[in-house]
């Protein structure tokens, strides 16, 4: 496997650990630094690729949020009660 992939793949498993306010954080400052228009070609692919990662952490996050504000119910005497679910993400 060439050394690029395998960097590729390390950065992917640890965003994967990221919460989504730090994801959204670094893939903020990702875009801040894409848009001044100083950053080289080559830096600009690279950013490009880990603000993508970013962006499908977050999604899922957002996603995770969502399933579980849908587990949500109301019983009759009014509390709310959570219920356990499996998460599946279509990576």
């Amino acid at each position: 496997m060439p050394a690029l992939r395998r960097m590729v793949l390390r950065v992917e498993a640890k965003e994967t650990k990221l919460s989504f306010e730090t994801a959204l954080g670094k893939l903020e400052s990702i875009v801040e630094s894409m848009e001044s228009g100083d950053v080289p070609l080559a830096e600009l692919l690279a950013k490009f690729e880990e603000g993508n990662n970013l962006l499908k952490v977050c999604e899922a996050r957002l996603k995770d949020a969502e399933l579980k504000i849908e587990q949500l119910k109301k019983l009759k005497d009014g509390k709310v009660a959570f219920e356990k679910f499996e998460t599946t993400r279509e990576d």
